[in-house]
Parts: structure tokens; C-alpha cells; sequence
């Protein structure tokens, strides 16, 4: 009973400051930001997350947020709406382009990894993780149909990276070897097999999402922010001060 207090004390509605290593240099963004975790199509756990959000803070999102969950087209809409949120491109977003670009070369990755999802609810139904041929070109039509020209424009010119101060936001990781400047696009969208192994010693830190965690946490140069919304029905932001404190708020 004790630790379930602690962590609904934690976790609950009010942000409570997390506990962090001060050996380290704190995460010290140029204006506060809120970070948000991966959504996949929880649109109903986006509109509450950002109602607990304080007036003043920069709203970043680590992208995917299609895939999975029940309303990704509505959130993709709704983010494309709001200029005054920093959406990020996640490997989820970036297989849907590949499908769109080449869906019988690159489609079946997108459809075995949460796109069949995503087209049960434009009306496409009936395709497997095995479907090639038209039928994934017929899919492909309707996905443009259903994005329109600009929505589908917006998906494709979503940043990679977004830096405030020492904080670099990304999707899934980068190389802790080397400098922010040096990453390559796809560890920043995929992830990089060292990054949670060594720890970064110019003391950026790297706030993302990509891999799930039962509970957030700010340590050892990293935010982790994904707690597996579509599955737990928890979107967690990472509240992040300008005087290096970080919070976290969940729906």
C-alpha cells in the first residue's frame, strides 16, 4: 500500500517534482517546455493531457502519433491545426510516408507495425500483413484521400529535432558518442543501440519517447516520456523549468 501511494502521489493529476541526479549538469531550456510522449491516436488523452498544461509552457511532441489506437487521422488533423505546438516526426509517421511513396516496395512495414490500424478507420479493410499488389495501392489511394494534399504535405515536413538551452527533443534517441550536430536522421527517429547503454558527457540532455517505460523518468541525460498510451491509456508531458526542474503530468 505504501508504494502505491507514493507513485499515485507521483503520477496523480497534480505535476510532482521528480528526483534527479545534481552530479549532473540540470536540463535548462531556453523557455519552459512540455514534452509530450508518443500518442497513437489517443486524441482523447491529447485533449486532456494539454488542459493540465500551465499557461507558458512551450508544447513539444515526440511524434507517433498515428498507429494503434482508435483515432489517428483526428489527431494528426488536430495537431496540424494548433501553431502553437512543435510536432516531431516519429518512425511510425515516417513508415506511413514510405507506404505513401512506395506502398508495394515499403507499405507491408507500415501495415505489420500499427497501419492496419490506421486504415481500419479511413473505411480500408480486409488487407493482412501479408497484402501486396493492388490492394495496397488501392490502400494507398485512400490514405491520400483521407490525409488530403496539405495534411499529408504537413506530415512530411515534420521536424526531426527540436532544441531549447541544453534539451534536444527527438523521437527515439541519438548516439551519445557523438555531438547533436553529428546525429544521423535515422537514430533520432529510431533510435540508437548505445543510447540507453552510455551516458552523454557534454551534458545535453535528450528528451524523447519510441520506447516504452511503465513510469516516465528524468535521469542519467535522459527524459523518457513513452508510457504506452494507446495500451495503458497514460500520455504522460514531461514539464521541464527554465531553473532545471522537471515534473511530470499524465491523463
Amino acid at each position: 500500500m505504501k508504494k502505491k501511494s507514493l507513485l499515485s502521489r507521483l503520477f496523480g493529476k497534480e505535476p510532482k517534482p521528480v528526483s534527479m541526479d545534481w552530479s549532473l549538469t540540470p536540463p535548462k531550456p531556453e523557455t519552459p517546455l512540455a514534452v509530450i510522449g508518443d500518442i497513437h491516436g489517443r486524441l482523447d488523452l491529447l485533449r486532456d493531457l494539454l488542459a493540465q498544461i500551465p499557461d507558458g509552457y512551450q508544447v513539444v511532441c515526440v511524434g507517433d502519433y498515428i498507429d494503434r489506437g482508435p483515432s489517428s487521422v483526428e489527431v494528426l488533423r488536430f495537431l496540424s491545426e494548433r501553431d502553437d505546438i512543435i510536432c516531431l516526426k516519429g518512425n511510425h509517421e515516417a513508415m506511413m510516408l514510405d507506404f505513401l511513396s512506395d506502398p508495394d516496395e515499403k507499405g507491408r512495414r507500415w501495415v505489420r507495425n500499427g497501419g492496419l490500424q490506421t486504415l481500419a478507420e479511413i473505411g480500408v479493410n480486409g488487407l493482412t500483413e501479408m497484402s501486396g499488389g493492388m490492394k495496397l495501392f488501392e490502400a494507398q489511394n485512400k490514405m491520400y484521400d483521407a490525409l488530403g494534399e496539405d495534411l499529408a504535405g504537413w506530415i512530411e515536413q515534420l521536424p526531426v529535432i527540436h532544441a531549447s538551452g541544453n534539451i534536444v527533443v527527438v523521437h527515439a534517441g541519438a548516439d551519445p558518442a557523438k555531438s547533436i550536430d553529428e546525429q544521423k536522421q535515422r537514430h533520432l527517429i529510431w533510435g540508437h543501440r548505445e543510447f540507453f547503454v552510455n551516458e552523454r558527457t557534454d551534458g545535453v540532455w535528450v528528451a524523447h519517447g519510441h520506447t516504452i517505460f511503465d513510469q516516465p523518468s528524468c535521469e542519467k541525460g535522459r527524459i523518457s516520456l513513452d508510457t504506452g498510451a494507446f495500451a495503458t491509456g497514460r500520455l504522460t508531458a514531461g514539464l521541464i523549468s527554465v531553473d532545471g526542474t522537471v515534473t511530470f503530468v499524465q491523463s
